[in-house]
């Protein structure tokens, strides 16, 4: 009989059996592309992060590799004391946020693009850069202003006006603490928490109260940014969509309708 069919579980035979599918061309090969491809578009999707963190490898590879005579005299030049910021300070602000302390090997380059990218992705990097520079700019300005005044009225020597302070930490410690701001409560404190933890311990390895001042004072700088950061991710519906990322850790209460010698951050 045409089209008879004998069937049992689960299966069927006869003249109308529909031959059974196989791999599709190239199938085998569509998870692995997908892997490769998500961290490319992760990387293009944070730019400013992907563009500073290469331009502190190239710094910090310079710093190990070049002559030390010429390292020590780019970080001299790069510091950001009063001398240098009382003739140039714009400049000295900016390349003094060039380099990470301890160069190559230095920590500052592991949690650079994981806190500056964390918070791009729900901010922007327009927004990120903001709030890295308002913290560098300010904790250093906060820092170095009192000891102008110290050396004016004779507390300190004049030799502090010449201070080596440069790196990232303070704007790092910014971005932390306004990251912060985005997650729910118990992530949030965590974030704190740790960050304090890990500036306590990274003072007494190297004790400077000026630099322990400044991160203090970026951390509150980050905490202040709480609102401005808040309402930049309520409005980047790109960042909060997607993959689910921003949903599970935006921020749970948005309404749904350096003393003497080197001193370096």
């Amino acid at each position: 009989m045409r089209g008879q069919y004998a069937e049992g579980p689960g299966r069927r035979t006869g003249r109308g059996r529909r031959p059974s599918a196989g791999p599709r061309p190239g199938g085998r090969t569509r998870p692995a592309a997908g892997r490769v491809r998500a961290p490319t578009r992760t990387l293009i999707g944070l730019p400013f992060t992907l563009c500073y963190t290469l331009v502190l490898l190239g710094t910090g590879l310079y710093a190990r590799l070049a002559d030390p005579g010429t390292v020590h005299d780019l970080l001299a030049a790069s510091s950001t004391d009063v001398s240098h910021l009382s003739q140039r300070p714009l400049l000295s602000l900016l390349v003094s946020a060039l380099w990470a302390v301890g160069g190559i090997t230095s920590p500052y380059l592991v949690l650079f693009p994981l806190v500056l990218g964390a918070l791009e992705r729900r901010v922007g990097g327009a927004r990120t850069a903001g709030v890295f520079l308002l913290g560098h700019v300010l904790a250093t300005l906060l820092t170095e202003l009192p000891v102008a005044l110290s050396v004016a009225v004779g507390h300190l020597p004049g030799s502090s006006l010449r201070r080596l302070d440069y790196g990232v930490s303070y704007g790092l410690v910014a971005c932390a603490a306004a990251l912060a701001g985005l997650l729910s409560p118990r992530w949030r404190w965590a974030l704190l928490g740790g960050t304090v933890v890990a500036l306590v311990a990274g003072g007494l390895v190297d004790f400077d109260p000026l630099t322990q001042w400044g991160h203090t004072l970026a951390l509150l700088i980050g905490v202040v940014c709480w609102p401005y950061v808040r309402r930049s991710a309520g409005g980047c519906p790109r960042r909060q969509g997607g993959d689910g990322a921003g949903r599970r850790f935006a921020h749970s209460e948005r309404p749904s309708g350096n003393t003497r010698g080197p001193s370096v951050h």
